[in-house]
């Protein structure tokens, strides 16, 4: 049974574009940033959140290098927000190529041919959006915790902040403390939205791409169906060239903020497993670090796993059109269908700057890598 309507693949992300429009990084109706009213106002966000919390945060490094924890605990909540930085840069400078693959996807080509192939590809999309539900609750309950952590340790009776950070005042005193307070959890709670959103975008991307290629073994599968098996297949070669295009589109807009997460996430890790082992046990602060290091490792093994699918799903060309009746083809769609194998036996591998693979594989060296960090900054402290 054919399709009625034309599928719309972006209607799952739409509360992801939501919440990044309201954040300022996603122009609703242009290519890129332009100087107009949007422009100004994402520009005004980020000048309210961002500089106040980098200058605080790295201040503040010079004031406490001779006490590990509170150095650990610093560099660990500078780093998530210079990561968050890179991520807005680079989804900014990218925003036309963003914007590009946002039309790739209204292509006929990537159309489910029927209900069949619909219920093929909606697992994918329903694991996306279960995965993005998640993390946004998550990011909240954890936002939250963190937000409240000062406010129910009893155990200091200082007006204490939810960051270590200095400030060129007197942040015990009101109204200083509450204004700063405040500051610091708006500050936080836009980073972490910004970080969950740009994360999940990029693995809605690797979603649509191994969703392709499911469609695209369907059709394979189905050569003879229909009076002309050759353009059937001249069909499936065009669509194939096309989820290479977008694949390699999406690639480009993601590999630098890839890496980077990658490279930061190893020393995140790292110094989060040091900090568990030096905080009381089963405390409020025990139970957040944990939550955190949780959900950090989860964030990374998102990255791998949805780009690992993609390497997968491209990787079952072959045997799908082994699965349709190409003995009974021409001579010559044989040797066409030859060609097509020959080119679709490398699978896709998404990278980051061709030095990281989004594979299982790398998810493990990262937490390898992550575990020595860790063990070195344990002899250090000992």
């Amino acid at each position: 049974m054919e399709v009625q309507k034309k599928f719309c693949w972006k209607i799952t992300i739409q509360p992801n574009i939501l919440v990044l429009q309201t954040f300022g990084f996603w122009p609703k109706d242009y290519e890129a940033f332009k100087l107009n009213f949007y422009a100004v106002r994402t520009i005004i966000l980020v000048i309210i959140f961002f500089p106040v919390a980098l200058l605080t945060q790295a201040t503040n490094l010079f004031f406490v290098l001779d006490d590990l924890i509170a150095l650990t605990g610093t560099i660990y909540m500078l780093l998530i927000e210079i990561l968050c930085a890179f991520k807005i840069y680079y989804l900014s400078k990218h925003m036309s190529i963003v914007k590009t693959l946002m039309r790739m996807l209204n292509d006929d080509l990537f159309q489910p041919r029927d209900v069949n192939q619909v219920a093929l590809v909606q697992p994918n999309l329903d694991l996306w959006k279960t995965t993005y539900i998640v993390f946004m609750i998550m990011a909240l309950g954890g936002n939250l915790f963190w937000a409240a952590f000062p406010l129910l340790d009893k155990a200091n009776e200082e007006n204490r902040l939810p960051s270590l950070a200095w400030y060129p005042y007197n942040t015990n005193v009101s109204p200083f403390y509450e204004i700063t307070y405040t500051h610091q959890v708006l500050t936080y709670t836009y980073i972490c939205f910004t970080h969950i959103n740009i994360d999940t975008f990029i693995a809605a991307l690797n979603t649509y791409i191994y969703s392709q290629f499911d469609i695209l073994c369907d059709n394979l599968r189905k050569l003879h169906f229909g009076d002309n098996v050759k353009a059937n297949l001249v069909k499936c070669i065009k669509h194939h060239w096309l989820i290479l295009r977008f694949a390699e589109k999406t690639n480009r807009f993601f590999e630098s903020i890839i890496m980077i997460q990658f490279l930061i996430s190893v020393i995140i890790m790292g110094v989060t497993l040091f900090q568990i082992t030096i905080v009381v046990p089963f405390s409020t602060e025990f139970l957040f670090l944990i939550s955190y290091g949780v959900a950090i490792v989860t964030q990374i093994f998102m990255y791998c796993w949805f780009g690992n699918e993609v390497q997968v799903k491209s990787n079952n060309l072959s045997f799908a059109i082994y699965e349709s009746k190409w003995p009974d083809f021409s001579k010559k769609i044989q040797k066409h269908i030859w060609f097509f194998m020959s080119r679709s036996q490398t699978p896709l591998r998404m990278s980051a700057l061709n030095v990281f693979y989004l594979s299982l594989e790398s998810f493990m060296a990262i937490l390898k890598t992550s575990w020595s960090y860790f063990a070195l900054l344990q002899q250090v402290n000992s």
